[in-house]
């Protein structure tokens, strides 16, 4: 059995990134309220603060804050993974999927990066907004209409460096 090296920080702010197993897929998009769904029922019952987050068709990029006391950040997306997978229904699995009983909807494991300061905090909130100008899906961020970035505008001034 793997065991991975994981940084756990209580109250820690971390930057994510979840993907879909299969890249080619749209499935996080078009069942964005399945998703949106899922993630707020985890949100509500296990809390944390989302800086910001944005979700592309086959992956998403999140920067979560937890409480103090608690750094169970992969129990959060493990919630969220395993609701959304029983909402839009198993995939094709391999042989391997079968017997760790995973739905085949999502990569097994995320990527977490802790943030260390505010310089970090800034890059990474940047990078979450401007993701989807990065892989041509629109031209400016606020197009985007699966992103946080949009409660940052409503909310007032960007952070410093903006998009």
């Amino acid at each position: 059995m793997s065991r991975y090296r994981r940084l756990f920080v209580s109250g820690g702010t971390y930057f994510f990134t979840v993907k879909l197993a299969d890249g080619d897929e749209t499935t996080l998009i078009d069942q964005i309220d399945d998703l949106r769904a899922c993630y707020g029922r985890c949100a509500a019952s296990h809390p944390f603060a989302t800086r910001a987050i944005v979700v592309l068709p086959d992956h998403i990029h999140a920067v979560w804050t937890l409480p103090d006391g608690d750094a169970d950040f992969s129990g959060r997306w493990k919630r969220i993974k395993a609701g959304f997978a029983r909402q839009v229904g198993g995939r094709p699995r391999s042989a391997s999927k079968l017997r760790k009983g995973e739905a085949g909807v999502w990569q097994r494991r995320f990527w977490e990066h802790l943030v260390r300061d505010e310089a970090e905090l800034s890059a990474c909130l940047r990078y979450v907004w401007s993701n989807p100008v990065k892989h041509g899906l629109v031209e400016r961020a606020v197009d985007w209409p699966y992103s946080s970035l949009h409660r940052e505008i409503r909310a007032g001034p960007m952070p410093e460096g903006g998009v």
